[in-house]
């Protein structure tokens, strides 16, 4: 039995080597293919609406009710301590450094990034992708590429959006449930807060969609076995963004505490 877990795990520890070997790679190729710039501007507006755009309603609903958890969370200390001058930089504290980013690219990884892997592991299976090669179409400049910097783009501007409906929501429940006028609110947000807060989260959109647009882009463009391997490529890069996420987060809020 020790034996069969030594084997499992030293077979896990090389599968994890292998593809975090894999996504590096691969954005070093992404990299390289935009020095120069040299992206299809067809595919990259396509992949910029279809990415970003259509992902706007679930990223306002999710951001809107994400404003309301805080203010909830938050209303025990309210009451217990008549602390209604914090309410607002409680919640846009928490929205604009953590919940915010943190949600909204998970949200991302669940929609975009797993239609990109589904996307580009059936153009895989189905030889497309070897049809491009075919052709002397570089399959990283022409498909990768411009998914990459779509998503990155896309997710810096959905969690700004994001991040202003968080904070109406916020204002809203707060009058709602706490009776904090929205001049309370407002106030409070904007004495305690700075641009650096938002900057921080910012940063950590921008660095939560290249972990998408990685694990998507590699998943999708090396998989294998058919439909099935479509299947398992999607739910590992679904699994796989949000650990990177998770571990993202952790070094960047050390890093720009």
């Amino acid at each position: 039995m020790i034996t069969r877990a030594l084997v499992h795990l030293g077979g896990r520890a090389v599968f994890l080597a292998r593809e975090t070997g894999g996504m590096a790679v691969l954005l070093a190729r992404v990299v390289r293919s935009l020095v120069p710039p040299s992206l299809d501007g067809t595919e990259l507006w396509r992949n910029l609406h279809r990415m970003g755009n259509r992902s706007v309603p679930i990223v306002a609903l999710t951001a809107f009710f994400t404003g309301g958890i805080m203010v909830i969370q938050s209303a025990i200390f309210v009451h217990r301590f008549n602390a209604t001058g914090l309410v607002g930089w409680a919640t846009g504290y928490a929205v604009f450094r953590e919940v915010g980013p943190m949600l909204i690219a998970l949200m991302f990884s669940g929609r975009v990034g797993a239609n990109n892997t589904a996307e580009l592991g059936t153009m895989t299976v189905t030889e497309q992708v070897d049809g491009l090669r075919a052709l002397a179409i570089d399959p990283i400049q022409y498909l990768l590429t411009p998914r990459v910097v779509a998503m990155v783009v896309m997710l810096f501007c959905l969690t700004v959006i994001g991040d202003l409906v968080a904070i109406a929501g916020g204002a809203i429940f707060a009058k709602l449930l706490l009776h904090v006028e929205l001049a309370t609110f407002f106030h409070s947000f904007s004495d305690n807060l700075s641009i650096g807060d938002l900057t921080h989260g910012l940063i950590k959109s921008a660095a939560f969609g290249l972990a998408v647009a990685l694990t998507s882009c590699h998943f999708g463009i090396s998989v294998r076995g058919g439909a099935v391997g479509v299947g398992r490529a999607v739910n590992a890069a679904v699994v796989s963004a949000a650990i990177l996420i998770m571990l993202l987060d952790f070094f960047l809020t050390f890093l720009l505490k």
